[in-house]
């Protein structure tokens, strides 16, 4: 069939980005969270010092289920740690808290991409799905090319998302290393271990950036295809 062509291998190369990059994280989390910091300060006293510096006294500090599933809620005013960032005092624990809290110190200095990529979520909800849905059937019946090309739509919209979100998650980290060096809860080595994991992080999103152009290329060649089957 016609879609294990080239449009198959810019899915094969999306999913190989992905999990490489996802598989990297993991195993800098686990060298990170191995090397307990010198303070040996618990990552929701990480998270406390920095927003009580910057003013955010109001903003929330829970603990969530999960690994890695840290992030910071705007609409709650809300700093959500995992339980091993929460109660741990390794330097990934400070690397990830300090990191979540520097959206928070973005949101209340109105940085403009974390604002439109909150505006955006509710769209891409949306046609995360939809896109799914028009890119399944158009595979599925090769005359209907119009559903490939609402599938691109999407994939470009969330594209567009993932560029957003770039920003975004290098400015929070950048935050977060002067946060922590200023406010002398790690030492100068220890400051570029935590760099070297938040890099990493950061990789995973660049990695959703290339995964979604890879997606909406794929496409563009099946429609080529169609077109020239036609």
């Amino acid at each position: 069939m016609y879609y294990y062509g080239p449009g198959v291998i810019f899915f094969v190369i999306a999913l190989l980005i992905t999990t490489g990059a996802s598989g990297y994280i993991k195993i800098k989390y686990a060298q990170t969270k191995k090397i307990i910091s010198n303070k040996k300060i618990r990552g929701v006293d990480v998270a406390r010092k920095i927003l009580d510096a910057n003013g955010l006294n109001n903003v929330k500090i829970e603990e969530i289920s999960g690994e890695l599933t840290d992030h910071y809620d705007p609409t709650q005013k809300t700093v959500r740690l995992s339980p091993a960032i929460y109660e741990g005092n390794s330097l990934a624990s400070v690397s990830v808290a300090s990191h979540e809290c520097g959206h928070a110190i973005q949101d209340k200095k109105n940085y403009v991409f974390l604002h439109i990529r909150r505006k955006m979520v509710p769209t891409v909800n949306l046609v995360s799905y939809a896109g799914y849905i028009a890119i399944a059937i158009g595979l599925a019946a090769s005359k209907l090319s119009f559903l490939l090309v609402i599938g691109i739509v999407c994939e470009l919209i969330i594209f567009l998302f993932q560029v957003v979100t770039l920003p975004v998650e290098f400015d929070a980290s950048s935050r977060a290393l002067k946060q922590i060096e200023e406010l002398g809860i790690v030492t100068h080595e220890e400051k570029n271990k935590c760099r070297g994991m938040l890099t990493a992080a950061a990789l995973t999103y660049v990695a959703a950036v290339a995964a979604a152009l890879m997606q909406v290329l794929r496409l563009l060649l099946i429609i080529a295809q169609n077109n020239r089957d036609d």
